[in-house]
């Protein structure tokens, strides 16, 4: 199949890249840059096509693919920057000129900051109610592309996506910056009280789990599950837990400083996905 990757640069955007080239597809990788790293690489075409330009064939441009992957996005760490609802119409506009030039399979990577404050396993059905900018501006774009399932008849696989570590030099979670504080020669840490629960995901696992639900339709003989799809371990384990195992399994020396920062408000105390449709869809694929 011909992939479309946006934010192929990115965190998460080079392994989902390395994923898809692994299981054989075609690759259109797209980012603001080129990147070395895919220079002479089979069966990858780099691009720099503007994909918030506003050109309504859009689609040409970028080569007609099977498939979008949609990773793109500004700031994802920073959750209350301006740039999330600066950028929410473009992108919106993005995805929709795709659907109207014959994209059939649109992946998008949503997050579970789309939810907000909530205790417990979140499903597809979980009620949504964001507490930051980033959170809003994810849940906004998922209601308005699936208004344009209804009105385009394309299929959406919305790929939440929970707490991301592996790769941690390249990436910008706490696991990255233990990282870089250990590489800096420092002792101490400082950090939440580490009490609160998520769901923790290793990066390559994490793009075996987008690849798998994006590309879906390759299996002809199977119904696709669509909608939104939960991409995660399906477990609840404690910050401090999965950190202090962070720096134990790196070898570093350097201890958590607890209490130095308060929890955020808007952090559930205790979160995670329910894998159930992604272990399906995971079943399916091997």
């Amino acid at each position: 199949m011909s992939i479309l990757v946006t934010g192929s640069s990115g965190y998460i955007g080079r392994h989902v890249v390395a994923e898809l080239l692994r299981r054989g597809h075609l690759v259109i990788a797209n980012d603001v840059t080129l990147d070395a790293y895919y220079v002479g690489v089979s069966r990858v075409t780099q691009t720099q096509e503007n994909i918030f330009s506003g050109a309504p064939d859009i689609f040409d441009r970028l080569g007609r693919p099977n498939v979008l992957i949609h990773l793109a996005w500004e700031a994802g760490f920073v959750h209350n920057s301006p740039v999330h609802m600066q950028k929410l119409s473009a992108h919106y506009r993005f995805l929709t000129d795709m659907a109207t030039g014959g994209l059939t399979d649109m992946a998008v990577m949503g997050s579970m900051h789309e939810v907000g404050f909530f205790e417990g396993a979140v499903t597809a059905e979980t009620p949504c109610n964001p507490l930051s900018l980033y959170g809003v501006s994810k849940n906004t774009l998922r209601q308005a592309i699936q208004i344009e399932v209804i009105r385009q008849n394309f299929r959406l696989y919305w790929l939440r996506g929970y707490y991301i570590y592996g790769d941690d030099m390249r990436g910008s979670s706490i696991f990255a910056k233990i990282s870089q504080a250990a590489a800096e020669g420092k002792k101490t840490f400082p950090f939440t009280t580490g009490k609160n629960k998520y769901d923790f995901i290793h990066i390559d696992e994490l793009a075996q789990q987008i690849v798998a639900a994006a590309t879906q339709t390759r299996l002809p003989d199977t119904s696709p599950i669509t909608g939104v799809i939960n991409v995660c371990s399906g477990k609840p384990v404690s910050l401090a837990e999965q950190v202090e195992t962070f720096i134990r399994e790196n070898g570093y020396d350097i201890a958590l400083e607890y209490g130095a920062f308060p929890d955020r408000p808007y952090d559930s105390k205790e979160i995670w996905g329910d894998g159930g449709l992604i272990r399906e869809i995971l079943a399916k694929s091997e």
